[in-house]
Order: C-alpha cells, then structure tokens, then sequence
C-alpha cells in the first residue's frame, strides 16, 4: 500500500485552511460589483421584459391563430362574414387578410400592394423593441469591462497611497476579485439575452412566413371566383413570394423581407 503521509507533510495547513469552501451568494456578488451592477441590474430588467413580451406575441397561436385560419377558410366565398371575423381578431394575420378583403374591388397589382403594406406594419409591430434587445448584450458587456477597469484603478490607488497596505496581498486580492465580479455579472447577463435575442429573430422569420402563405392563399381563393380556371391557373404570388437577396434572412416574400430591416 502507498504511504501518502510524506506528501501530505509537503502540503501547508494554512493553505488547507485558507481555502474557500462556498462560493458567494449573488446578493454578495451584487453588493462587491461597484455602481455598475445598477446599471446592469437595469440591463436585466429591461431585457427580461422585452424577451417575455416578444415571445408571447410572436407565437404562432398569437400571428396566425388556428381558428382564425379554419374561420376564414369556411367564410371564403362571404367576404363579408370574413371580414367580420377578421375585424373580430387581434392577430396579425387577421389585419393582412382584412386589408386585402377590403381593397378587393381594386385591381390586382394595387390590392397586392396593399396586402403587402399591411403585412410589413404588422411586421413592424412584432418587431418592436427587438432592435433594442440587441443592443443590450454588447451594453451589459461593456458595464461590466467599465466596472472591472474603475475596480481595478480604486484598488492600486488605495494601496499606492497607504503605506500600511505595502506587502499585503489580501487587501489586493479582494480588491481584484470585487473589479472582476462586475465583468462575471455583464456576461452572465449578455449571453442569455444574446441567445434570446437569435431566438426571437428566428420567431420573427417564421411569422412573416404564415403571413405570406396566408395571405397568398386568401388572393389566389378571392382571385379563383372572379377569373376563369386559365386565369387562376397563371396567378403567381409575384409581389408575396419573391425570394429576398439577403442571404441572413432566407424567408421569402415581401412581407418576410421586412424582417430584414430589423
């Protein structure tokens, strides 16, 4: 059997003792961190309400309900009971398709054009506050970075100027170790909301999707009881499904090209 007692002889007690043995608590995280873990504090709050909001809105029940769906899919030859429905709904599907039932009796190109209009405020209205959610990972970043320098400067000032603190290195350590709390506390903030953030974006993509597909759908089934089969046969979902040149946003259609100015 191996005697380990030599090397437990090399090994100094005080060290043993000295040892942390928890972690800190967060409240003491928060409290080491500087005046920059308020506006940091702030950065998750405000975060945390926009990621909450965007992801309620932008589920597919909230853009393209299903009743909505099956309701107007039985009320396509009575635009004006689909209308009602459409008027009746907060969804906005429901706003693309009312614009285009009530522009019905202008041409195609216009009525297109106002479907394509109305899907694009609907898609800024999903849009909102998302540009301001991408903004807040590379600001808590930073916050963090700026409490970490401020820290540090305090630290070496403090010990600069007292001559008592010459040679005493815990005085140091605990000035450092509170300077890089705030830069632990920026990216613990930034990482999660920079997921979230793809997260939302890719939510976004799929719901100007369905409302390109619905939309489309309403006018080839409104543009079918008006034209001859040859007619209908030739329609295309020209100014809806055209593929957008952004390589970053491969949704097509123009109401999904919106989702590129984000």
């Amino acid at each position: 059997m191996i005697d380990f007692s030599a090397f437990q002889a090399l090994v100094p007690t005080r060290l043993i003792a000295d040892a942390p043995t928890a972690t800190p608590s967060i409240w003491e995280m928060v409290t080491k961190g500087g005046w920059t873990m308020v506006p940091l504090g702030l950065c998750s709050l405000v975060a945390l309400t926009i990621i909450v909001d965007r992801l309620i809105v932008t589920r597919r029940a909230s853009v393209a309900p299903g009743s909505l769906v099956a309701a107007i899919k039985e009320s396509r030859h009575d635009h004006k009971s689909a209308l009602a429905r459409c008027l009746a709904s907060p969804s906005p599907l429901a706003a693309v398709i009312a614009a285009g039932i009530k522009s019905e009796r202008l041409g195609r190109a216009e009525q297109e054009k106002i479907v394509a209009e109305a899907g694009e405020r609907e898609m800024r209205q999903l849009r909102h506050r998302v540009r301001l959610l991408s903004v807040l990972p590379q600001v808590a970043t930073m916050l963090g970075l700026l409490g970490t320098v401020l820290g540090m400067i305090r630290t070496f000032t403090v010990v600069a100027a007292s001559g008592e603190s010459l040679g005493k290195t815990e005085r140091l350590a605990q000035g450092i170790y509170e300077a890089w709390t705030a830069t632990a506390a920026g990216l613990l903030i930034a990482i999660p909301v920079l997921i979230a953030y793809h997260v939302i974006m890719s939510r976004l993509d799929q719901a100007a999707a369905l409302l390109d597909n619905g939309a489309a759908d309403w006018l080839e089934a409104s543009a079918s009881m008006d034209t001859s089969p040859l007619a209908a046969a030739q329609l295309v979902r020209t100014p809806l499904a055209q593929p957008t040149h952004d390589p970053a946003h491969p949704s097509n259609g123009t109401i999904s090209a919106a989702v590129a100015q984000a």
